[in-house]
C-alpha cells in the first residue's frame, strides 16, 4: 500500500508561479515512475507531466516550458514547479505512482485568476 499526499495548491493570478509537492509514504525510487495530472471541471483527468526512477520526464505539450517535475528521492517527493500560470491551468492535480496498480493522492486545487 502506498500513500500519496498532495501540497501546495491555492488561487494564484495568471502569471503568476506554485510549487506542488507529491509527499509518498515509501521512497519514491522504488516507482517505476510518478506523474501529475489534473482535472478540470467537466473534464476528464490528463496528463500533465511524470519522471520516470532514471529521471526520464515527459510533459503535456500545454506545459512544456511552463512546467517542470522534479524528485527528491531523500525526502519521499515529486515536486511539479508551475510557472507562467495561465486561467486554463486551473484544476485540481492529482499525483500518481507507478507501482502494481498504480496509486493516487486525494489532489490539489489549483485556481489560476484571469
Amino acid at each position: 500500500q502506498v500513500q500519496l499526499v498532495e501540497s501546495g495548491g491555492g488561487l494564484v493570478q495568471a502569471g503568476g508561479s506554485l510549487r506542488l509537492s507529491c509527499a509518498a509514504s515509501r521512497n519514491v525510487f522504488t516507482f517505476s515512475a510518478m506523474g501529475w495530472y489534473r482535472q478540470a471541471p467537466g473534464k476528464q483527468r490528463e496528463l500533465v507531466a511524470t519522471i520516470s526512477n532514471g529521471d526520464i520526464t515527459n510533459y503535456a505539450d500545454s506545459v512544456k516550458g511552463r512546467f517542470t517535475i522534479s524528485r527528491d528521492n531523500a525526502k519521499n517527493t515529486v515536486y511539479l514547479q508551475m510557472n507562467s500560470l495561465k486561467p486554463e491551468d486551473t484544476a485540481v492535480y492529482y499525483c500518481n505512482a507507478k507501482v502494481g496498480l498504480g496509486y493516487w493522492g486525494k489532489g490539489t486545487l489549483v485556481t489560476v485568476s484571469s
